[in-house]
């Protein structure tokens, strides 16, 4: 255990994990795109993107859960009383979060989508003040939580509220990224508030599995199927379920051994990597290379430091 501490706190490690994590979330967008072209999902097919979700989250599942029980040396799972935590769980951050995130970025562009789904972090501190009661206003969190909306308000408009009313924004777009980050704050405030009584690794584990069959089974519903383009599909849906499954488990061992802040306020990398990404794969350059695009990635990522950012001591 003592080694554990040592290892985690230290800085370069701190810094290469939360990096790590940050490009593996930065990856999604781009990866989720690329999967559409792959597994030939159209932008109309809602239930083949339910059913690429769906696959998607019980690999994530299976994965936390392989290391939770390789870590224990026994079969984790959560106890009787925890299951209906799994299910809330399951409902924000993988079903309802997912249709909304993979129906949005099937309407708009990875470099939009990395952007906007960095709103979470300021959705998050709003549901823990207003909401949760777990955090206290301030004038730190004030400033850079409109910071980082204002980022993403320009994101959306594109610097003109007219061209935003003449179709620059979608509510099966835009809209539904936006919800989707709502809903990933609401189960961050949940992980929170549940990790006082439950063990965090084995609850996301199986709230990913969870949520990832119900996608299915709401997916085969309506009939959704997948179509193997390429053999680079099985590659690409086992690097999408590791993630999850990957970000999420060095990200909570990094919270776990140091402050809060320490390693939240790295996040601000999370949209740039999403971005940068979205260039490489989807060859966004001249989106990502407009001033508008450049200053609301700026605008966003200043809020998210400043928001995440020790308070001066007087």
């Amino acid at each position: 255990m003592k080694n554990s501490m040592l290892f985690w706190t230290r800085p370069v490690i701190v810094l290469l994990g939360a990096l790590f994590c940050c490009f593996l979330w930065g990856s999604a967008s781009p990866a989720i795109k690329i999967g559409y072209q792959v597994f030939g999902i159209g932008a109309g097919d809602t239930a083949g993107r339910i059913l690429f979700a769906g696959v998607r989250f019980i690999i994530a599942g299976l994965m936390v859960i392989g290391y939770d029980c390789i870590k224990k040396k026994r079969f984790t799972y959560p106890q009787k009383q925890a299951w209906k935590k799994v299910a809330l769980l399951s409902v924000f951050q993988t079903s309802v979060h997912y249709i909304l995130f993979y129906m949005g970025l099937a309407y708009t562009s990875g470099v939009r989508g990395s952007i906007i789904n960095s709103v979470g972090t300021f959705f998050s501190i709003f549901l823990a003040i207003c909401v949760f009661h777990s955090e206290k206003l301030s004038l730190q969190k004030a400033i850079g939580g409109i910071l980082g909306f204002s980022g993403v308000v320009l994101c959306v408009t594109g610097g003109s509220f007219d061209q935003m009313l003449q179709g620059g924004f979608q509510f099966a777009g835009e809209g539904a990224l936006l919800a989707s980050a709502f809903c990933e704050a609401m189960a961050g405030n949940l992980i929170k508030k549940i990790s006082s009584t439950e063990d965090p690794v084995t609850m996301s584990g199986w709230q990913f599995l969870t949520g990832g069959i119900t996608l299915v089974l709401i997916a085969k519903l309506m009939h959704g199927q997948l179509y193997l383009q390429s053999t680079s599909g099985i590659p690409l849906i086992l690097y999408m379920g590791f993630i999850s499954a990957g970000a999420y488990t060095i990200w909570s061992i990094l919270l776990k051994y140091n402050p809060v802040s320490t390693v939240t306020i790295l996040g601000f990398m999370n949209p740039i990597f999403g971005v940068l990404l979205s260039v490489i794969f989807l060859h966004e350059a001249a989106e990502a290379k407009s001033i508008t695009g450049l200053f609301a990635l700026a605008l966003v990522c200043a809020g998210i430091v400043i928001v995440n950012r020790k308070p001066l001591k007087s």
